[in-house]
């Protein structure tokens, strides 16, 4: 028997082959009209999402809204003063209020209370010193000696609301700074686990509220903001404005180039989670390299005497004895 009878017609492999491919071409040009268009459909289910987190986000600001906010009207003893003095321009001046929020005081009453307060405590300032210099210690001084003191304490209650809200922006970053990097680790496992900025924001405010109640409520207004700004890119900012560090506006930078350009996120987070623990460390290392040089006045007036007391003083008894 002849092996090549065996062989199937090569014309019958060829046609066999040019309707396999004509087939598939034609499934591979129309597929796109019979596929469903995942796009728009994904896009369409994020815009019903971010309105539910919207109306949810509204919901809960009405809800404690019968509750103390974070924004108050001011008293009317402080509108009245300022209403006196014409310090009305000083209310919309951005500088103060900035400073304020810092602080962690927002709203209008905050400024109005802190100008009426600066107006206030020079005069109060001046009366008490008057009163204590010249009643109840009764100085046996010059009198220019007396006014002095009066005019000093009067400055002193000039700057003293100035200082308090330095030092109360100093205490609320030291907060935040010491807390930052842990709920950076937060937000990354949050994004990592397929979490949406605002709700990983959301969880990492209820987590690190134990921590830092001041890094909570600041990342609680951040999603609240994200919620009802048409501008995304603004909540981002005034949480950077708001706090004034350096390690949470890298953040907000990182936050805002997703948002714009669609970069991943994880990575960013977990560089600059490890730059800001790297920051506290050396921040822990400054700090303990600084202690020997200010326990050296401490240990001179306060350690040195007893160690003398305690080695000389059996020396002198038994010499006393002799």
């Amino acid at each position: 028997m002849n092996p090549a009878a065996l062989l199937p017609n090569p014309d019958l492999i060829i046609a066999f082959s040019a309707a396999i491919s004509v087939c598939g071409a034609i499934l591979v040009v129309s597929w796109p009209y019979f596929a469903r268009d995942q796009l728009s459909a994904r896009m369409v289910q994020m815009a019903n999402e971010r309105e539910r987190i919207r109306a949810r986000e509204r919901a809960r600001l009405n809800a404690k809204a019968k509750t103390p906010s974070l924004r108050s009207e001011p008293k009317k003893l402080f509108k009245d003063i300022v209403e006196r003095f014409d310090l009305a321009k000083r209310v919309e001046d951005g500088d103060l209020a900035q400073k304020l929020r810092m602080a962690g005081y927002r709203g209008q009453s905050p400024v109005v209370t802190f100008l009426a307060v600066r107006a206030i405590a020079p005069i109060a300032m001046f009366l008490f010193a008057i009163l204590y210099v010249f009643i109840v210690l009764r100085l046996q001084h010059p009198l220019f000696v007396k006014l002095g003191i009066a005019v000093a304490a009067a400055w002193l209650g000039y700057f003293a609301p100035q200082l308090y809200i330095s030092n109360k922006i100093k205490k609320r970053q030291e907060a935040i700074r010491r807390s930052w990097p842990d709920a950076l680790d937060l937000l990354l496992i949050c994004v990592e686990c397929g979490m949406s900025v605002e709700s990983a924001l959301r969880k990492v405010s209820d987590e690190i509220g134990a921590q830092c109640v001041e890094l909570s409520e600041e990342l609680s207004l951040t999603t609240a903001e994200l919620s009802y700004l048409q501008d995304r890119r603004k909540a981002y900012e005034n949480l950077a404005e708001r706090t004034g560090l350096d390690g949470v506006k890298g953040v907000v930078t990182s936050l805002i180039q997703s948002e714009k350009y669609g970069t991943p996120l994880a990575h960013s987070l977990r560089v600059l989670a490890q730059e800001n623990r790297d920051m506290r460390m050396n921040e822990a290392e400054k700090k303990a390299a600084a202690l020997p040089p200010k326990l050296t006045v401490p240990m001179i007036l306060f350690f040195l005497p007893v160690l003398f007391a305690v080695i000389i003083t059996p020396a002198a008894i038994r010499i006393a004895n002799l």
